[in-house]
């Protein structure tokens, strides 16, 4: 095998090529893929076929009005599947339904054609849509557009977001039958202005929420929120909606749809929808260094698969995990394939932070076939028509099994055959999913959990409740008594109690200051001064921290540009055009501080510990990293104001009696040892709560009081978001199978003194840091007691 995977012609550019079939493209591929699996320590761990599925169908239900019967005969659409008959039933004799099925299976019918079959007996009955994405609104925006055209009727659907231009908002106020939005203009734009809604709110009969899944964690315990304010004002206004629910496949969507809406739902599960064939491929880069672990970078080993499948004429979706990874691919295909003045265009990006005009822009040139090969973030994740793809690289596993198969199912949407590869890099989780492929297909997807009762979550939209309505004297909000959250509000000077009501009495606004998705509402704009100041693109807080940065190379569409101002206070960076071979990367510092300790349990002569702490992080650098070498060609110090959060975390704290157990090792080789162990506690834990990665950050302790011999460090995994997410009691009542799991993850991977598959690499644990973590290991074993079988009830220890 050459020194490539592939082999790719230099000569010619993608736009003179004569195209070859599609299933014949796949099966070249899959050869390829199994000439390479019989090669000695082949990267390739398994190659699984997925055959073609034939549909189940109903007749059209007897009650669906003939005007949509003959819009969908028009379709060529005469029978149903199986399950969008059953959706319509259920909703049609009044009940509530959770619809969940693979991506592309028509669940778009399942909530079209009740609405739209009510809305033709009754022209005064109104609808609300709510999608997670603008681009998703107005997808399904088109498509109903598609189907009111055919059926002749007067009825009248728009998309209401920040995007509405103003002199049309009042219009849709009063005339729109059904109403797409989303769940942040949903929280700012229509709750708090309820009055103006009134004729939607007293005559709405659906609620309709699509791709459920998506709402888990944070996301979704706002969404809970927010519609229990929802619930307050239909009440107020004399109206109990029906809630429509659709998902992707995940392990309790029943429970989520309940947990979120508060309502009972019936299931509809059994999907009817036919499928083409998948062939589905596990990837991992090959080893290049053994005794530090070092294996072939996953972004290039994506490249090359994602270059071999444009250039046999496939069209291509390759997913990376983060924003960074994304512009980086980009450019590395664009180099490759764009080579001509004919050719350029070919290869795009699409990730949050890409204005709106430019995703539209993408999504339509996907569908038309003039773009060959896309490079996303989780933003394409979702249902967005795309047309029909040919191949999904995914640069890294996704952070669950879910989202792995919804980021596939992108690939052969209209039955096609297709090819999804799963590209892993050196991450514990990720080369344990790779090594372990019957485990990912045998495991059925994920928990969705939310937890709607986080204290900051529930008091913010309390407060936005207040605004809304008085709360009445004994009002519950949820489950929850509002009186000493009322009172609370009261000290904070927001609200007074006056004629059996709590009413609000401050100026402020309190949606604006609530953010769904991260610690704070506040976006960055990118501003480009090269020529004229022109907005280029919206950051979030977050990201821009990390960015944005002054002296940073901000990648947009595989182009550079290097930031000449971060105006903190303005929220507003400004960047100019450059020519440079290489990007940056944050560096950031955390500390935790605990705040209060909620319980306690030993394990040996170290504690177990689960509480409340402080978590201050802050940007202090960047290195410059080579594009194509990854090298290291230079660094900076950076100062930006720190940040800090209260949240909740699992710790072990380790006393100066537990470390003198450690003979042999220096306190800096224990200090490794503990950052080692961090880095496999983390992966283990993203694990065994099944949450994203990003959900749990870790931190070690690192202050030394009295010297070396009074060090007793705390080593803390913590929820990523303020007040925490249910995520750290799970992890301290299964401390003995998190530690458990972290020594046979540390011991089963091969390197010898460390690398990214286990402790980390040697340069940042040190040559005996992996040796270091597994002694802490086996010591803190001898104070566990022994794991119970599977199938039995686990003791917390």
């Amino acid at each position: 095998m050459s020194n490539l995977l592939f082999d790719f012609p230099e000569d010619d550019t993608m736009r003179n090529r004569l195209p070859i079939p599609r299933r014949e493209t796949v099966v070249q591929a899959i050869e390829r893929f199994e000439e390479i699996s019989t090669k000695p320590e082949s990267p390739v761990r398994s190659i699984r076929h997925l055959p073609a599925r034939e549909g189940q169908y109903s007749e059209l239900p007897a009650k669906l009005d003939e005007r949509i019967r003959q819009a969908l005969r028009g379709r060529g659409i005469e029978r149903l599947y199986s399950h969008q008959a059953a959706s319509f039933e259920a909703v049609n004799a009044g009940r509530n339904a959770v619809i969940v099925t693979p991506t592309a299976s028509g669940k778009t019918l399942c909530y079209n054609l009740p609405v739209l079959n009510r809305i033709l007996s009754d022209p005064g009955a109104r609808s609300l849509y709510l999608f997670p994405t603008k681009a998703l609104a107005e997808d399904q925006l088109n498509e109903m557009h598609g189907m009111v055209e055919q059926m002749g009727g007067d009825l009248k659907c728009f998309t209401y977001d920040g995007d509405t231009p103003q002199d049309a908002r009042r219009a849709i106020r009063e005339r729109a039958n059904v109403v797409l939005t989303n769940p942040d203009m949903l929280h700012s734009g229509i709750l708090p202005h309820h009055t103006k809604w009134a004729k939607l709110f007293e005559n709405l009969q659906y609620f309709i929420i699509d791709e459920l899944h998506y709402y888990r964690g944070v996301y979704g315990s706002h969404l809970a929120n927010i519609l229990r304010r929802l619930r307050r004002l239909c009440e107020f206004y004399g109206s109990k909606p029906q809630f429509i629910c659709c998902s992707a496949t995940i392990a309790n969507p029943k429970e989520l749809a309940e947990a979120i809406t508060a309502e009972p739902f019936d299931l509809i599960d059994q999907n009817g929808a036919p499928a083409g064939e998948k062939f589905f491929v596990m990837y991992n880069p090959p080893v290049v260094n053994r005794q530090l672990g070092i294996r072939r970078s996953y972004l290039h080993e994506s490249r090359r698969i994602a270059l071999d499948a444009i250039e046999r004429g496939q069209q291509t979706l390759v997913f990376a995990n983060n924003r960074l990874a994304t512009e980086i691919l980009v450019t590395y295909l664009k180099d490759a394939v764009e080579k001509g003045p004919t050719a350029q265009g070919l290869i795009r990006g699409y990730r949050g932070g890409y204005l709106p005009k430019e995703r539209r822009e993408i999504e339509a040139k996907l569908r038309s076939g003039d773009i060959r090969g896309v490079v996303a973030t989780n933003a394409l994740e979702l249902g967005v028509d795309i047309g029909s793809l040919d191949a999904v690289v995914l640069a890294g596993y996704p952070g669950t099994i879910a989202s792995t198969w919804q980021r596939s199912g992108r690939a052969g949407r209209r039955q096609n055959t297709s090819l999804a590869v799963l590209v892993a890099s050196s991450s514990p989780l990720d080369q344990f999913i790779v090594e372990h492929p019957d485990y990912f297909f045998g495991q059925p997807p994920e928990r969705a959990t939310v937890n709607p009762d986080n204290t900051e979550i529930l008091l913010n939209h309390l407060k936005c409740a207040a605004f809304e309505l008085p709360i009445r004297e004994g009002e519950k909000f949820g489950p929850h008594d509002t009186t000493e959250l009322c009172q609370f509000l009261k000290e904070l000077g927001l609200v007074n109690l006056s004629a059996k009501a709590w009413h609000w009495t401050s100026d402020s606004y309190p949606a604006d200051s609530i953010s769904l998705r991260a610690v704070t509402s506040d976006n960055f704009v990118v501003v480009d001064v090269t020529d004229q100041n022109t907005v280029i693109a919206e950051v979030s807080f977050p990201v821009a921290l990390v960015t944005l940065h002054e002296k940073a190379i901000y990648l947009h569409e595989a182009r550079q540009y290097q930031v000449e101002k971060f105006d903190y206070a303005q929220r507003k960076a400004f960047v100019r055009r450059v020519e440079c071979d290489y990007f940056t990367d944050a560096i950031d510092y955390t500390q935790v501080k605990i705040l209060e300790e909620f319980d306690r349990r030993p394990v040996q002569l170290a504690c177990a510990c689960h509480g409340e702490v402080r978590v201050n992080r802050q940007i202090v650098g960047f290195k410059k990293v080579k594009f194509y070498t990854l090298e290291n060609v230079g660094a900076g110090n950076l100062s930006i104001p720190e940040q800090e959060m209260h949240t909740t975390s699992w710790w072990m704290h380790f006393p100066a009696g537990f470390l003198a157990q450690m003979h042999g090792y220096s306190p800096s080789e224990r200090a490794n040892g503990l950052a080692g162990l961090g880095n496999a506690l983390k992966a283990v834990a993203a694990m065994l709560v099944m949450c994203d990665p990003r959900d749990i950050g870790t931190s070690l302790t690192e202050e030394i009081a009295g010297g070396l011999v009074a060090w007793e460090p705390n080593l803390y995994l913590y929820d990523t978001y303020p007040g925490g997410i249910g995520q750290s009691l799970p992890l301290f009542q299964q401390t003995k199978r998190l530690l458990s799991a972290a020594q046979d993850l540390i011991r089963a991977c091969g390197c010898e003194s460390g690398c990214p598959s286990c402790v980390g690499p040697v340069g940042e644990v040190g040559d005996r840091g992996k040796q270091a973590a597994l002694r802490i290991l086996e010591l803190l074993e001898q104070g566990l007691a022994p794991l119970p079988p599977a199938s039995g009830e686990e003791p917390p220890f």
